[in-house]
């Protein structure tokens, strides 16, 4: 069952209305076109996580039926492309260049009509597949995972209070209301995705979130479980907060004066 469209008491909808009615792509699809596992690229960065990867791409390869394209963009030096590829993943081989980088490519990559971005550590709940295709089915054009919304008990307490600063800061500088800038499982349509320019590295996952929205997009909001990496994470909190931050006021303020 869809939780994208459930509110909070106290807050607005987690649902954000395009405000502009040529900017949706929503209406570029018929009615009776229902995109299926068949219409899905799962795309991911990949960096030194052969502890995890097998298992996010057997879940990945379970829920789905083995019928949704896994498109992974790694730098690794262990043994993680060779375990994608075992899995039956497309991998293409970079030199690291940072979270952002490998991203964009992934999706760039991507070649079916829908995309879903998620994490190789084994923290995002590959069975809410089939809910973030039926949000996209039901309009959205975007479809974001709130970590959040349950509490995100397994996310280092520093962490979740960085997150919940980054969501405040992104929804007040947007006027608009968003609960989690910085999940990695979000669905799109990939006509989105190639409609935007994207910029940034280690604020990648909150500029996919806010360009959309700023330019009236349909952006919804799904609560998701979220459990405790396998392996080691790789960013500094410090830093990467920083740059977090900076690109969150960076993005808002080009979208602003775009």
């Amino acid at each position: 069952m869809s939780h994208g469209l459930q509110q909070e008491a106290d807050t607005e909808p987690r649902t954000n209305r395009a405000e502009h009615a040529d900017a949706s792509v929503a209406d570029d699809d018929t009615e009776t076109d229902r995109f299926t596992f068949d219409d899905l690229s799962v795309v991911m960065g990949t960096y030194n996580e052969e502890a995890a990867i097998g298992t996010v791409l057997d879940d990945i390869e379970a829920v789905t039926d083995g019928k949704a394209e896994v498109v992974c963009v790694d730098g690794s030096a262990d043994r993680t492309p060779e375990i994608a590829r075992e899995h039956g993943a497309r991998v293409i081989e970079q030199e690291p260049q940072g979270y952002g980088v490998a991203v964009s490519a992934a999706l760039q990559a991507a070649d079916r009509p829908v995309v879903v971005t998620t994490d190789c550590d084994d923290t995002y709940p590959m069975e809410q597949l089939p809910e973030f295709i039926g949000e996209i089915n039901d309009g959205a054009d975007v479809v974001s995972g709130d970590r959040l919304y349950h509490g995100a008990e397994a996310m280092p307490g520093f962490n979740r209070f960085g997150n919940q600063a980054f969501a405040a800061i992104a929804s007040v500088l947007m006027g608009k209301r968003v609960h989690d800038t910085t999940t990695g499982m979000r669905a799109y349509r990939k006509a989105v995705i190639d409609a935007i320019e994207w910029t940034e590295n280690t604020g990648l996952s909150a500029e996919l979130l806010m360009r959309p929205l700023m330019r009236g997009y349909e952006v919804r909001e799904a609560p998701i479980s979220y459990a405790e990496r396998a392996g080691e994470t790789k960013l500094d909190p410090i830093q990467g907060g920083a740059e977090i931050a900076k690109s969150i006021l960076k993005v808002c303020l080009e979208e602003r004066f775009r």
